[in-house]
């Protein structure tokens, strides 16, 4: 099979193209034929060596967290799926995306959303599931809560500003000025151009600060949550002395797949209430085209690789 691997840390130079074997089914993970993958900041950083999970001595890797495809076997264990079934998920550590085949365990997978077709269901996963754990798993985000979401205009944050709307929360959202727009379109009750208004002129006693960029946005972010409020980062530890002195809680945390949360997310994309966005899709053949846009250009949504064409 055609599959995209790095054999060394660097730039996109390093992503090659390659004929490799066939993943072997395990008894309770299902062989899915990708028709797309998605691409996402956590790639071009494996492919860096900026993230700590994967090391030089487990190289050549596959990179790419998201699939969507179609069931071709189905391991013995494995019995919620059956060859045929179209599926979307996020895919563990131990293997990647950006191949015409893969294995993934039954449980982490998810029926595709029926209103989405594969290129639209790739792009959900990791966006959708880090937005989703950030905001209830650890934000503990309630309906009639305040939250403000750093960052609403990437592959993450229009997940985040639809998913708090739907629970019912008051949501002010930071973007760039040509940003806001579609910021706007999402739901945001209030969208903030970051360059040229400062939000903490704007937000207070806000219950959640979901933030998704860190540095001078995390550190000018803790005066606007009120006494008790939360403050939820997917970039680093947040400054625990900080926290305590304005009587807040702060976590740090990475996205695990679920595919019973992936169903959940499903279910509201197909019920109209959750909306994606694809920003440009690549072939498998131009991933390294694709990384290089997403992390060089700024991008509004998700970039994805269409792999098989049927």
């Amino acid at each position: 099979m055609k599959a995209v691997r790095i054999h060394e840390f660097g730039g996109a130079d390093v992503l090659r193209v390659e004929d490799i074997p066939e993943p072997i089914l395990g008894e309770s993970e299902v062989l899915i034929l990708v028709r797309a993958a998605s691409v996402n900041p956590v790639d071009y950083k494996i492919r860096e060596g900026r993230y700590p999970a994967v090391k030089a001595e487990q190289l050549p890797v596959i990179l790419g967290r998201d699939v969507c495809g179609v069931v071709q076997e189905v391991g013995r264990s494995a019995g919620r799926f059956r060859p045929g079934d179209e599926v979307f998920a996020m895919l563990p550590q131990d293997r990647g995306g950006y191949a015409q085949w893969v294995t993934a365990p039954s449980g982490l997978c998810a029926a595709k959303p029926r209103t989405l077709d594969f290129v639209q269901a790739a792009s959900v996963p990791l966006a959708a599931l880090t937005a989703w754990q950030g905001l209830f798993d650890h934000g503990h985000l309630e309906a009639g809560q305040r939250v403000l979401i750093h960052g609403a205009s990437g592959g993450v944050g229009p997940f985040a500003v639809q998913f708090a709307k739907v629970k019912g929360a008051e949501v002010f959202a930071t973007a760039s000025a040509d940003s806001l727009p579609f910021v706007r379109r999402l739901g945001a009750d209030r969208a903030i151009d970051y360059k040229s208004e400062r939000f903490e002129d704007i937000v207070h006693d806000a219950d959640l600060v979901y933030d998704l960029i860190g540095g001078e946005t995390e550190t000018r972010s803790w005066q606007v949550l009120k006494r008790g409020g939360r403050l939820v980062s997917t970039v680093h530890e947040p400054d625990a002395e900080r926290a305590s002195n304005a009587g807040v809680t702060a976590t740090r945390y990475t996205c695990q797949p679920s595919g019973a949360q992936l169903a959940e997310i499903g279910a509201l994309i197909d019920q109209g209430k959750v909306g994606v966005t694809v920003e440009k899709v690549f072939p498998l053949d131009k991933a390294a085209e694709a990384e290089r846009h997403l992390q060089d250009d700024h991008v509004v949504g998700k970039v994805v690789l269409a792999v098989a064409a049927d």
